[in-house]
């Protein structure tokens, strides 16, 4: 297997993705445009992070994201849509050296400890029914209705159902599948569960903990067949980190003293 290309490498890729995407772009899209610019072999994009539930490829392209933000060379919407900002670009236009990226890397190297924390307890605390549960919670909390969970009825691979709305108006059934995993989901496994949707619903929700493989991503959204929507595992930590369940965000507070307004009253 060819050795994985080193974090520096990605810099370049990553803003000519977004500028090829018309200046703009989802991580899915910017993950997908970068891949077709360095024409990764999918034995490369297939492999897993050692301390995470990401592939080493997602991984490192989220890092390079947040560390072009970091810099103001890229923004991030509250949609999690990415875009060209206006910082300094000269350290990444070509490879960034490994300096520059450790250096960067360094101030933000801790910043996903809670994320394994929730992949921890859910894989090894948390039971399949309720695993379950909590995704049923979550799907309510996101607008979803009508939300039952099916659990282990035989019903084919389905481990729920519920009826999504869009603006209040337009609503869609869907059909959902939960996940433990410490692996890599597979194509198969999509396959499977597309296999289950056949006459039920023409959408379907596919939930991890851990991630999928490339050709998973590739058969949810093959072309002719009823689409299949993936959460892994670090989505669906973002998910409850957004919905405030089981994780709280501490605002911490910052005083800082101007001496020089004080010094002001001197001159009166």
């Amino acid at each position: 297997m060819e050795k994985f290309p080193k974090r520096e490498t990605f810099f370049s890729p990553v803003l000519q993705a977004i500028r090829e995407l018309g200046g703009s772009g989802t991580n899915e899209e910017i993950n997908d445009k970068v891949i077709e610019i360095l024409a990764l072999p999918a034995e490369l994009l297939n492999v897993m992070h050692r301390d995470t539930t990401q592939t080493k490829f997602e991984y490192e392209l989220a890092w390079v994201r947040t560390m072009l933000k970091n810099k103001g060379v890229l923004l991030n919407s509250q949609r999690g849509v990415w875009s060209l900002g206006t910082g300094d670009t000269s350290h990444f236009v070509t490879t960034a050296s490994p300096k520059v990226a450790q250096k960067i890397g360094a101030e933000l190297e801790s910043g996903d400890d809670w994320k394994k924390r929730i992949n921890e307890i859910l894989v090894k605390h948390l039971s399949a029914p309720a695993f379950e549960r909590l995704i049923q919670r979550m799907l309510r909390e996101k607008g979803f209705t009508q939300v039952i969970v099916t659990g282990r009825s035989g019903d084919g691979g389905i481990d729920g159902r519920g009826i999504a709305k869009i603006n209040g108006i337009l609503s869609f059934h869907i059909v959902f599948q939960c996940k433990r995993y410490t692996g890599s989901v597979s194509a198969k496994e999509i396959r499977d569960f597309r296999g289950a949707m056949v006459g039920r619903t023409d959408k379907g929700l596919f939930i991890t903990t851990s991630s999928y493989t490339r050709q998973a991503i590739d058969e949810a959204t093959r072309d002719g067949a009823p689409a299949i929507d993936l959460i892994d595992g670090d989505k669906l930590a973002e998910k409850l980190k957004e919905l405030h369940l089981g994780v709280a965000v501490e605002v911490k507070e910052h005083v800082s003293v101007d001496e020089d307004w004080f010094k002001n009253f001197e001159s009166l």
